[in-house]
């Protein structure tokens, strides 16, 4: 049997973007971004993000095919997230494949957003290791997930319970006055800092939080942690050492992160991590992952940094190992659902 040909939709958030693969080989990832036009409000705006995909839908669906070297009608299956994410935002996406799927005649298949960013990593490093544990990371979302199939068996092992990784990460940014979104600016801020000039904490780490919160994670005592550091060193008149802040906030969400889901592993007994997530392309977090994880026999796989953040290619991975794997699709009264939970894979 040939390997099935899906065209991905994505825009849970503020990325415009069309796959195309066939099995798992990726065969166009076309990104349109709205970033540049929430940066003055230092965040997404739901409004602005839903406006700027319906601006970007065809273009960016006509540039995909171009890539590709296919037409629509080539297609044999259209995949979409059907949620998490902003909700104006995901109706654009699911109307938009709606459409498609009822003008080619082809099957539906809605898909999470989570599943989704674990799937696209198939199409880097070839068939997904059953079971493996994922850590994703993001502005919305920290997760630790132990995955049986990509498909369906998504089973969540732990959560944050306050802000994402990511939220953090933009919020020490627009503290130091880098801009958004804060997560490259962070890196390469701390480039230049060392990452033991200030001891930040490590939330939700202490013995008696392990007992509740084993794997759970939490960054809003951190981000808290950083303003108060940097309001006294203004309150005192001193200089703010931007580049050691970054480096030492960076250290502390990063050794958080992989302490954690090392520790998952270990209590599992799973040995293939995969992290995925706009956070994954962290230069820190992806050295200090795969130097913790070879010292207790880890196997790491992290996707390319311009397969971590929000992108079409992730979405049609996913559909096309539904469609590989004979899972029904969806009905054509598909819902976009913002709190999706990561259990719901397929829709």
């Amino acid at each position: 049997m040939d390997e099935p040909l899906v065209l991905g939709i994505e825009t849970s958030c503020d990325e415009t973007g069309i796959g195309i693969v066939r099995g798992r080989t990726l065969l166009a990832d076309a990104v349109a971004s709205s970033v540049d036009e929430h940066a003055r409000f230092g965040g997404v705006v739901p409004e602005v993000a839903s406006r700027a995909h319906l601006e970007a839908m065809v273009p960016t669906l006509d540039r995909a095919c171009e890539t590709a070297g296919v037409r629509l009608q080539d297609v044999d299956a259209v995949a979409v997230t059907s949620g998490p994410g902003l909700a104006g935002a995901l109706l654009v996406g699911v109307a938009a494949a709606k459409a498609l799927a009822i003008g080619l005649g082809k099957p539906l298949h809605g898909v999470n957003h989570l599943a989704a960013h674990v799937a696209v990593d198939q199409l880097e490093h070839g068939p997904l290791p059953e079971p493996c544990l994922a850590l994703l990371v993001s502005g919305g979302h920290s997760s630790l997930l132990r995955v049986d199939d990509v498909t369906a068996g998504v089973d969540p092992l732990g959560a944050t319970i306050d802000d994402a990784a990511g939220e953090a990460f933009d919020k020490v940014a627009r503290l130091l006055g880098l801009g958004f979104p804060g997560g490259p600016l962070v890196d390469s801020a701390a480039a230049s800092g060392s990452s033991v000039a200030i001891d930040f904490p490590r939330g939700l780490t202490s013995r008696r939080d392990l007992e509740r919160h084993r794997f759970d994670f939490s960054f809003s005592g951190l981000k808290t942690a950083v303003a108060r550091w940097v309001e006294a060193r203004e309150r005192a008149g001193e200089p703010v050492p931007v580049g050691d802040v970054a480096a030492s906030f960076q250290e502390a969400v990063c050794d958080v992160l992989v302490r954690k889901t090392l520790d998952a592993a270990a209590t599992s007994g799973v040995e293939d991590l995969l992290i995925g997530g706009g956070v994954a392309a962290n230069s820190r977090l992806r050295v200090m992952a795969v130097e913790r994880a070879e010292k207790v026999g880890v196997r790491v796989r992290v996707p390319r940094p311009g397969l971590c953040t929000d992108n079409g290619a992730m979405v049609a991975a996913l559909g096309a190992e539904a469609v590989r794997r004979g899972r029904a699709p969806s009905d054509l009264d598909l819902p976009a659902d913002s709190s999706l939970p990561v259990t719901e894979v397929l829709t």
